[in-house]
């Protein structure tokens, strides 16, 4: 008798976890865009330009060195810091100025958000300076887009040919 109990009571058990996943599966709805909108996701992943220039040592210089440390030149590791900004029709959506991290500040720079925006045409404007060395920005696109409702449009930076990417 008490193993029949307890069989029964395991199918009761059983039921309503399987009825509440499945509930919980289909509801509450969420809806992660609204009919009318789109999302831009902005994904960087770039090492900014060197804080200063790579300089050759003199000759006196390097013999003063140990002869495991005589290079000709000395590059310091410190990298820029990147700023990039996103404007989509004249109104800056994305202004982000990211600090290299590392313990010499000499490391690539990731960078990824999202907005959500009316779906539509717009004028995406976008502008990155990877250099301390330069005022303005080193990098500059511009482009109409027309985006659908519920479309994900993903802006990458490729750092071979320093040249935006639409996705």
């Amino acid at each position: 008798m008490t193993s029949a109990l307890r069989v029964i009571l395991q199918i009761i058990n059983y039921t309503i976890f399987m009825f509440l996943v499945g509930y919980f599966s289909i509801y509450p709805q969420f809806k992660h865009l609204e009919d009318d909108q789109a999302m831009i996701t902005l994904a960087i992943s770039h090492a900014g330009e060197r804080r200063e220039e790579c300089r050759k040592i003199p000759p006196e210089e390097l013999a003063k060195l140990p002869p495991n440390m005589r290079t000709p030149m000395d590059c310091p590791r410190e990298r820029s810091p990147i700023v990039v900004e996103l404007t989509l029709d004249g109104k800056v959506v994305i202004s982000d100025n990211v600090e290299p991290p590392g313990l010499y500040a000499d490391q690539g720079i990731d960078i990824f958000q999202s907005i959500k925006i009316p779906a539509g045409k717009h004028l995406l404007s976008l502008k990155m300076n990877d250099s301390v060395r330069v005022e303005g920005p080193t990098f500059t696109h511009k482009q109409d887009i027309n985006l659908e409702p519920a479309q994900l449009l993903v802006i990458q930076f490729d750092s071979e040919n320093g040249k935006f990417t639409l996705n």
